[in-house]
């Protein structure tokens, strides 16, 4: 018991604790863009990003792994908020919570292990090109010295580690940065441009709905697409962590902690949320490897918005989307073009399917889900 309390919690705390900053940082216009994408408060995604984070670093079966409000999430819940409103929302994320302990309990997460590996090339490919496309209106048709800060801090976080490994280099690019564009009075799209961010801290409450059948009708059917797709790509992150880390996780575990997370974000006016694989990524590079750096983000959002929110709005977004292509590049498996000039036109197809559903929809798991059946198919035929 204490060398497991060691092992996830006490090993390099201060890295693990400023690997948290980085992320909380890169989190903040990130979650407020998926809030816009929902048709919520960005606060709404704010506060469950607080939460989630908190309550999955106690509860989840996957260290070092970052979870908060969600862009494909965001995307199942527009209509829901539409034309029943947020409450619905915060009703619909309880449900989505109580569905994922139910398939933890079910040992749902034992399905991943038949997800092949050529999806799971297609789904890494997939998801760094689609951090750096999502960077590119954050960099360009804007201002000159957008570039200029978009160059530097690539250069920073690339070459500042081999000379200085103490903090974090993308926390040394945030605060550097940011202080010689509020000193220079930069032209830069700013933190602050993406959405409004209030300086209160989210409060319990019972969503205000109908407590019946026909409420149950209508949040239903967007509760299990939540906690379906929220499960897959918290799964396939968890997968990914194992493979950096070099250590295996519960995975069912991991399924009822994301569904606790998710109750309780719910009881605290937040939307529903999964593994950020960006924000993990960019957390493991940053030399995040414990439960405390899941903690620490989820702690320093707050702690920023409350505290620091002056100076957060500040933040260029060209400097986070810096920071976030570097993330993209390093996810980036380019050992695929060799595996693709060797492998079997059936594999070829898998894994272009895969990158090609993921770019198409913008949802992971609905790549993943097709490209792991046409795997299955294919093989089948192949064996017959």
């Amino acid at each position: 018991m204490i060398d497991i309390l060691k092992r996830e919690w006490l090993t390099q705390p201060l890295q693990n604790i400023l690997a948290g900053i980085v992320v909380s940082l890169a989190l903040i216009p990130e979650v407020i863009a998926f809030s816009v994408i929902a048709g919520v408060n960005p606060m709404v995604g704010l506060y469950a990003s607080f939460v989630i984070a908190v309550v999955i670093a106690f509860t989840g079966g996957r260290s070092a792994m970052i979870s908060a409000a969600a862009g494909a999430i965001a995307l199942l819940v527009f209509s829901l908020v539409k034309e029943h409103g947020v409450d619905y929302l915060f009703a619909a994320t309880i449900l989505m919570g109580i569905l994922q302990v139910i398939f933890g309990f079910l040992k749902i997460g034992n399905l991943l292990k038949y997800i092949p590996n050529t999806v799971m090339i297609g789904f890494v490919d997939s998801l760094a090109i689609l951090i750096f496309t999502s960077q590119l209106q954050h960099i360009f048709n804007i201002s000159g010295v957008t570039y200029i800060f978009t160059v530097a801090t690539i250069v920073i976080v690339y070459v500042l580690p081999k000379f200085f490994t103490k903090v974090p280099a993308p926390l040394i690019a945030v605060v550097l940065l940011t202080a010689i564009s509020i000193t220079m009075h930069a032209d830069v799209r700013t933190v602050g441009d993406i959405g409004e961010i209030k300086r209160t801290l989210p409060h319990f409450f019972i969503p205000d709905v109908p407590f019946n059948f026909e409420t149950f009708k209508i949040i239903f059917p967007y509760s299990l697409s939540m906690a379906v797709v929220g499960l897959v790509e918290s799964l396939l992150t968890a997968r990914i962590v194992d493979d950096t880390l070099e250590s295996d996780s519960d995975k069912n575990k991991e399924s009822r902690g994301q569904g606790v997370a998710n109750i309780i974000a719910g009881c605290f006016g937040g939307i529903g949320g999964c593994a950020m694989i960006a924000q993990t990524v960019l957390n493991l590079k940053s030399g995040g490897t414990t439960r405390l750096s899941s903690l620490a983000a989820g702690s320093s959002l707050m702690f920023l918005i409350i505290v620091l929110g002056n100076y957060v709005v500040q933040i260029p977004m060209s400097i986070l989307a810096g920071i976030m292509v570097v993330a993209a590049i390093n996810t980036f498996d380019f050992g695929t073009f060799k595996f693709l000039k060797n492998a079997r036109w059936i594999d070829i197809i898998v894994v272009l399917v895969t990158i090609t559903l993921v770019l198409a929809t913008h949802n992971l798991a609905i790549g993943v889900i097709v490209g792991s059946v046409l795997n299955f198919v294919f093989n089948r035929k192949e064996v017959a």
